[in-house]
């Protein structure tokens, strides 16, 4: 159910010709769940942002970057460092902005795992969204290492049966082989007629998703894999406060601690977690 100034909104007042915005709209629609707005404006950016999400990892699937594990990252040297976790660090003097067109302009020069893979999608939708300036005043030390994020990404999870076009889903793999334990899941998005987007693994159904995740079980296993009901999503409202940044605006910012670890295609609650430990031993 969708709301806007309190009222419910009626999918006959769409303007829009674009069938994924549609779809997306009719999803929110549908759910059980209440997407409430105050103004028309938050719920348009919302609407533009989860296609734009869409249309990245599109970008992704036709490119040539390969999926690595944390010890076999790779980048442009010209545009990112890569750290030793295996994070990718901007270099200095590099536009946020141009740092990541870059992963999809030289594609082939870069290899990282699935859980950046989803953030880097999510940075790429957020600069068509909001433009090149804003996106650069408000992401301007971007560092890409799992699911660390910066905080005016402002993802968080929810848990939920019914996703939205644009979501960020995760395939749990519990009885992996643990000769190859990046296979213990798989992050993706949710795409247009069923079909998801992973990192690694490419475009498909759930049932596709599972099967595949069930070839890199231990032998033995008895548990398939699974898609959980754990989502992430952006803060679609704290970001449209940015669309239209006037020159000269400051942002304040303020960085999270970098956790680091090595479970590559871990789940964005499992980095939480993680988070959390350190931060109840500080």
């Amino acid at each position: 159910m969708i709301l806007i100034s309190g009222r419910p909104f009626q999918q006959s007042n769409i303007e829009s010709t674009n069938s994924t915005e549609k779809m997306i709209i009719q999803s929110m629609s549908e759910a059980p769940e209440v997407y409430s707005y105050e103004y028309v404006s938050e719920f348009n950016f919302e609407v533009q942002l989860r296609k734009n999400i869409i249309d990245s990892a599109g970008v992704m699937h036709q490119s040539e970057v390969q999926f690595a594990t944390f010890n076999t990252t790779r980048s442009n040297p010209e545009y990112w460092i890569v750290t030793q976790p295996g994070g990718l660090m901007l270099r200095q003097g590099v536009k946020p902005s141009e740092g990541i067109e870059d992963i999809f302009k030289n594609s082939a020069q870069y290899g990282f795992e699935c859980a950046g893979a989803m953030l880097i999608i999510l940075y790429h939708a957020v600069l068509k969204a909001i433009g090149e300036y804003a996106f650069n005043r408000l992401f301007p030390d971007l560092y890409i290492y799992s699911w660390h994020a910066d905080p005016d990404l402002g993802i968080y999870p929810t848990y939920t049966d019914n996703f939205i076009l644009g979501d960020i889903v995760y395939f749990r793999n519990p009885d992996v082989d643990p000769q190859i334990a990046h296979w213990r899941g798989e992050n993706a998005v949710v795409l247009e007629n069923g079909l998801y987007f992973g990192h690694g693994i490419g475009v498909l159904t759930a049932q596709q998703m599972i099967e595949a995740l069930n070839r890199t079980r231990k032998p033995g296993a008895t548990q398939s894999a699974y898609l959980t009901n754990l989502i992430v999503r952006p803060s679609f409202k704290h970001l449209e406060k940015f669309s239209n940044l006037q020159r000269g605006y400051s942002v304040r910012k303020y960085q999270s601690i970098v956790i680091q670890h090595n479970e590559s295609s871990i789940p964005f609650d499992r980095y939480k977690f993680l988070l959390f430990s350190i931060y109840n031993r500080l």
